[in-house]
């Protein structure tokens, strides 16, 4: 199969993490999550229409489609709000209805095996009965989608069948047929030739493509698809789906727009700020590998890339992380560079002269040959300790903490630190020791008049094999007068570990956010005065 670029094209963006991507094991949401997405898909990442859920699932689902019709109505949107429905009669019709949806998108079956097992019924019957409940959707004002179920199989073992039930409905009222690859099972070269082949005989009508992931195939085939001719893909936040999962929106905008010259209307920049807020409500992490939205996907390890940057960009693409409200970084480890060590240095606009530099990379290297995390944060005091400078150093220490946890009462701590020789005591309680840890510490910091950064994310990696005693490492990710840095802790309690990587935070903020890190001694050091 030849792939083109399919320009001068706009693609329909229909996001199903709503629906599809709910029924991810283990993922529920409560209707104001539900809403709070329906809000972020439609008005910041404006894609063009939602699907929000199945009917008839529960009275938590109805109240979430009822807040959210209601939502969309006062903002004219309630057209681009769909709810899956089945052919039943009138029941899916009248629980949508109930709910304030206009949209009903039919899962009717696209496969003769799925018809005759699982529905027992003739072709001809379950057309019937289709047609009915177009009938009776037009008499509410309400527009009818039709999913074609296990369409993928039914093109590979009952074609026949596929074009019977299409040339029954093509003068329906029907406003898109929507062809799922519900297993997963094509690969690109099938998508296309399947896609094609229904787009060339019915040329007037409006086809969707709905992938799902099982062989990892699931952006290639909407590429396919959208090279085929395909007016509408299927999407979900993160790739959120069942059993693999469906077609990621971040991953599917980078090769509409890169690879296929197609336009979308999706806003990108707002694309990783949605996909944390699903990873937040889901449950579900982001991996960290994962296309456009993935925590290492724009750091450069190597350090021949480092070096190449640093000379014309070399080892750019076009997925630029500023399209996504990202940075590109620069990754610390065994294989930094001296090039590495000076991109990362001119996050703290500091300059190291080569003697210095060589010293410093050393130590990171060091560092990173014993699989030790080596953050940007870690820098300065790297530099600090290797070209032995005195004037850097812990200015906070965390003398004393007493944690008191007790069966239905609110847990307890007393916190005594350091700053400047000075010792400072709080108590506070909270919702967790570590919680009111942090507590006792922001009164200390409030009564001194010093700011306090936010916590924006937790993160507790335990190794495998179950042993109690075994050693965490815990990282916080802090948002400092809007600039983002992580710590870490390592101990054997998960709560001193926090705390560890709390006090390591500490130290970076009273060195005024590590830019300005006591700003002359720190150059002084690194020119080796």
């Amino acid at each position: 199969m030849k792939i083109t670029k399919a320009s001068n094209m706009r693609v329909e963006i229909m996001d199903t993490t709503l629906r599809d991507g709910e029924q991810t094991q283990g993922v529920s949401y409560s209707p104001l999550e539900k809403l709070h997405v329906a809000k972020l898909l439609l008005m910041d990442l404006k894609v063009d229409r939602i699907e929000v859920a199945s009917a008839r699932v529960s009275v938590g689902e109805f109240e979430a489609i009822r807040q959210i019709t209601d939502w969309a109505r006062h903002n004219n949107l309630h057209r681009k709000i769909e709810v899956l429905g089945f052919v039943d009669g009138d029941i899916s019709l009248n629980w949508i209805d109930d709910a304030g949806g206009k949209v009903i998108n039919l899962l009717c079956k696209g496969s003769l095996r799925h018809l005759e097992k699982q529905l027992k019924k003739t072709p001809e019957k379950h057309i019937s009965e289709i047609k009915e409940i177009i009938r009776n959707a037009e008499a509410r004002d309400m527009e009818v989608n039709i999913y074609l179920e296990d369409w993928s199989n039914g093109m590979i073992y009952s074609e026949e069948y596929v074009f019977y039930l299409l040339d029954s409905l093509k003068d329906e009222n029907i406003r898109r047929f929507m062809l799922p690859d519900t297993l997963g099972i094509l690969n690109p070269e099938q998508t296309f030739n399947f896609c094609k082949k229904v787009i060339d005989r019915y040329p007037s009508l409006h086809f969707d493509f709905h992938a799902h992931n099982d062989y990892d195939l699931a952006v290639g085939n909407v590429c396919s698809a959208v090279n085929a001719g395909i007016k509408g893909i299927h999407t979900t936040i993160n790739g959120l789906g069942e059993r693999a999962g469906n077609a990621p929106l971040s991953s599917v905008i980078g090769v509409l727009r890169d690879l296929l010259h197609t336009e979308t209307g999706i806003n990108e920049f707002e694309i990783t700020k949605a996909s944390k807020i699903v990873e937040t409500f889901s449950g579900i992490r982001i991996p960290v590998n994962k296309p456009v939205i993935g925590e290492n996907v724009f750091t450069q390890t190597s350090g021949v890339h480092a070096d190449g940057d640093s000379k014309d960009n070399l080892y750019y693409n076009n997925l630029l992380p500023e399209r996504f409200g990202r940075k590109r970084k620069y990754a610390l480890g065994k294989q930094s560079g001296k090039a590495t060590i000076r991109k990362n240095l001119e996050e703290f606009g500091l300059f190291l002269n080569p003697d210095s530099l060589n010293k410093v990379t050393q130590r990171v290297i060091e560092l990173g040959d014993k699989k030790e995390n080596v953050t940007t944060e870690d820098l300065p005091f790297i530099i600090a300790d290797v070209l032995g400078s005195e004037q850097i150093n812990y200015k906070i220490f965390i003398k004393n903490y007493s944690l008191s946890l007790s069966f239905g009462l609110k847990p307890f701590a007393s916190v005594q630190i350091e700053i400047d020789g000075n010792l400072y005591q709080e108590t506070s309680s909270g919702d967790g020791q570590y919680d009111a840890f942090m507590k006792a510490l922001r009164i200390i910091y409030d009564k001194l008049g010093k700011q306090y950064p936010a916590l924006t994310d937790y993160q507790v990696s335990i190794p495998p094999g179950g042993k109690t005693d075994a050693f965490v490492e815990t990282v916080i990710t802090w948002d400092y007068n809007g600039k983002e840095f992580k710590t870490r802790g390592f101990d054997a309690d998960q709560t001193e570990s926090a705390i560890k990587a709390t006090e390591r935070m500490l130290n970076i903020i009273e060195n005024i956010e590590l830019k300005t890190i006591t700003n002359k001694k720190l150059i002084d050091v690194a020119h080796g005065i």
